[in-house]
């Protein structure tokens, strides 16, 4: 019993040190993926569906949300993590985090079709951005580039979080992640909600935009920090218009929504 104790206490702190590098998360939620697959625990037909999945249904009545309220995602590259809110009355609470497989490039915006960039920035997931027959399991597109990214000559296609491990611009969540997320989403969309997909390089805290203070993208990560502010303190997904190259947290007048649509 010792013997069968020890190896599972090295087996666990193994594992542990394997989830702690970037590298070594990815090869663990491959692993995992690939097993789902072999043994047909994911199913995309059930996932995409006029209803939501049963375990996911049960999880959410047992918190006392529905997605057909409203859903927000926070995406978060240097913690890897996708985190979904579903709104509950007047303010939004947190429903699930996921583990982002992987992203491309690194803690920066994306600037150019083909840079090996994943996007940073306030988008919104409407009907048309969602994929029940991607390639990758499942995807809904972050339409980038938004009209504040066109304004700065920004440009990208098809950037999307998706399922499996693959990333070439996009956020690859899983094939279990995204049948975890698509659900919501689309239930959100299909009750006339389209979603807010904030990306940010990292939680956007005063201590963390401080160590970062030198970084290029400053002054773009502190409009973000704003967005990521105004969502701390209210838990409300902050109104969004792009003025030409200038991202303001209201609707204006004479600039574009997170939508597209000219105010």
């Amino acid at each position: 019993m010792k013997k069968f104790l020890s190896g599972l206490l090295v087996s666990i702190l193994l594992l542990a040190g394997v989830w702690s590098t970037p590298l070594g998360r990815a090869l663990l939620l491959d692993g995992g993926d690939r097993i789902a697959r072999l043994f047909g625990l994911v199913s995309r037909q059930e996932a995409a569906g006029p209803t939501i999945p049963a375990t996911l249904a049960a999880r959410l009545e047992a918190a006392r949300l529905d997605p057909r309220n409203g859903v927000h995602l926070r995406i978060f590259k240097e913690e890897r993590l996708v985190e979904v809110w579903i709104a509950d009355g007047d303010i939004h609470r947190l429903f699930e985090s996921h583990p982002i497989c992987r992203f491309s490039g690194d803690l920066r915006p994306k600037l150019r079709e083909g840079d090996g960039q994943s996007p940073e920035g306030f988008f919104t997931a409407g009907s048309a951005a969602l994929n029940p027959n991607s390639a990758h399991f499942l995807s809904f597109d972050l339409g980038f580039p938004h009209a504040g990214d066109r304004a700065k000559g920004r440009t990208g296609s098809l950037l999307m979080v998706h399922g499996g491990c693959l990333s070439v611009g996009c956020y690859a969540m899983t094939d279990a992640g995204i049948a975890r997320i698509y659900p919501l989403v689309q239930a959100s969309i299909r009750a006339g909600h389209p979603v807010p997909v904030h990306a940010f390089p990292f939680r956007m805290t005063p201590q963390r935009l401080e160590a970062a203070r030198t970084s290029p993208w400053i002054g773009e990560w502190r409009k973000l920090a704003e967005g990521w502010s105004l969502f701390e303190q209210s838990h409300r997904p902050p109104e969004v218009s792009f003025c030409g190259t200038e991202t303001v947290f209201e609707r204006r007048a004479g600039c574009v929504d997170a939508s597209g649509r000219r105010i």
